[in-house]
Order: structure tokens, then C-alpha cells, then sequence
């Protein structure tokens, strides 16, 4: 019997080998992570196994988040120990893991410039909120978004190795929470504290100096995520829009209003 099988096209054969490099860096170093059988390389494409199953759903989030900080306690502790959020980290074969502001910051322009940060003083406090989030441990970024997630009887299996940059411990799990929100509407607050503390638990598991990502900053990472989303509202399953914010607040004001 043929197994069934996925292709993923690239533009570039650039694209297509930082994709592969990616995938033996997480195979390597996030050894918790299910990423689905990588069958052939072709200069601009990937074959891979297809997985059954669905996409993330709110449901889902407690556990993802669980296995989220499951990862980035792995890969912590195998290679990230090393790296710092200011610095690309290149870990050798040929992959360097960009630095987590220089993109960020070139993107928060980019929205600046489309008019989602409308003024100066706008895209100035976005940036203020990015170098406030560039501390702490290194963990990384893989845009976990719901249809970068495939839900099994037995497993979370991520796909989409496309990007993966330097991150704060807890960035990846803002985004998930973001994304869900934009795709399902809005998420009780003691949902994201629940997917926080589990997040938490699962970090620390690998590390006593992991696992301390507070409200405060998660709540930081979420702004920073609405900003760089509100491009992708009305299209890709984003139907919903985020809950007020401003990127120049201090205080956990995210989330109100949202039950």
C-alpha cells in the first residue's frame, strides 16, 4: 500500500534548503517536537508523509501549550543555553537562527509604512515594546499558528519549517494565542493563564532557570503579535479582531473585556 504524501513547493531553492536545515535543527535539538517524515529533497521541494488529522483548536491550547514549553526547555537545554536574543546563533551545517529584533523591527516598519501603526509616536512605542521583550532565556520562534498544527489521537505534529528565528521564552505560545483568537474569536482570560501555567511547567521541567514567563510579558508578546497579524485580518481563516490594545501600555489591558 502507498504511502500518502504531502509536497511542499518553494520559490527558491535558497528557501527550499533553509527549510531543510530547519528540520534537522529541530529534529536535533527540539527532540519533543512531531514533525512528520521528511521523504525526498528536490531543489524546490519537499516531499513529506501526510498526516491525518485537524487543526489546533481552543480546546487544544492547554496542551499545546504544555508541549510548546516541553520544546523550548528541549532546545534550551541541548543548544540554546548558548545563544543570545540580540545575536543570529548559527549552530553549524549551514543554518543561522536570525536574531529576534533585526526582523521585527523591519517589520513593524513595514506596518508603520501600511498605516497599522498610524503615527510616529505609534510605531515608536511598538519598538519601545520589542526591546522590552528582548531578554531572558533563548528559545525560538516557528509562527505556531493553528494550521501549522496537525491534532492526532497520539500526538501534536507541527509542519511549516519555513521560518524559525531566536525568540523569549513564551513568543510562540503569544502567537498561538493571537492566532486562535483571530481564527475562533475571543478566549477567556483564565484560559490563557491556564496555557501559561502549563507552558511554564513544562519549561521548567528542563531547567530551574526556565519557566518564569509572567502575565506581564506574555501579555507584551501578544501586542507585539497584534500588530504584526493585523495585516492577515479577513483572509487565511482570520475573521476575528483582537481586543483593544495600545503598544505603549504597561499594565495587562490585552485581555479585557474578552470573559
Amino acid at each position: 500500500m502507498t504511502t500518502a504524501r504531502y509536497t511542499k513547493h518553494y520559490t527558491s531553492a535558497e528557501r527550499c534548503q533553509t527549510a531543510v536545515r530547519n528540520y534537522a535543527w529541530l529534529t536535533q535539538h527540539a527532540a519533543p517536537m512531531h514533525l512528520p517524515a521528511l521523504r525526498a529533497i528536490s531543489s524546490t521541494s519537499l516531499v513529506f508523509e501526510f498526516v491525518e488529522g485537524r487543526h489546533a483548536e481552543p480546546s487544544d491550547l492547554p496542551r499545546i501549550a504544555s508541549h510548546l514549553g516541553d520544546v523550548h526547555g528541549a532546545a534550551w537545554l541541548d543548544d540554546l543555553h548558548r545563544a543570545q536574543l540580540g545575536a543570529a546563533h548559527a549552530p553549524g551545517q549551514g543554518l543561522e537562527l536570525p536574531d529576534y529584533p533585526s526582523s521585527r523591527r523591519r517589520a513593524l516598519a513595514a506596518r508603520h509604512a501600511a498605516g497599522f501603526l498610524p503615527t510616529g509616536a505609534d510605531h515608536d512605542a511598538a519598538l519601545a515594546l520589542l526591546a522590552r521583550t528582548a531578554s531572558g532565556p533563548v528559545a525560538f520562534y516557528k509562527d505556531t499558528n493553528p494550521r501549522n498544527l496537525i491534532i492526532t489521537p497520539d500526538a501534536i505534529v507541527t509542519i511549516d519549517l519555513d521560518d524559525l528565528t531566536l525568540a523569549p521564552f513564551g513568543y510562540d505560545l503569544a502567537k498561538l494565542i493571537v492566532t486562535l483568537t483571530m481564527t475562533y474569536g475571543p478566549l477567556p482570560a483564565s484560559a490563557v493563564q491556564e496555557a501559561l501555567d502549563a507552558y511554564n511547567r513544562a519549561a521548567a521541567g528542563h531547567h530551574k532557570t526556565l519557566g518564569h514567563t509572567d502575565m506581564g510579558h506574555l501579555t507584551a508578546f501578544m501586542r507585539l503579535h497584534g500588530i504584526l497579524n493585523a495585516p492577515y485580518l479577513g483572509r487565511g481563516g482570520y475573521w476575528h479582531t483582537l481586543p483593544a490594545f495600545r503598544a505603549d501600555a504597561h499594565h495587562d489591558s490585552f485581555w479585557e473585556g474578552t470573559g
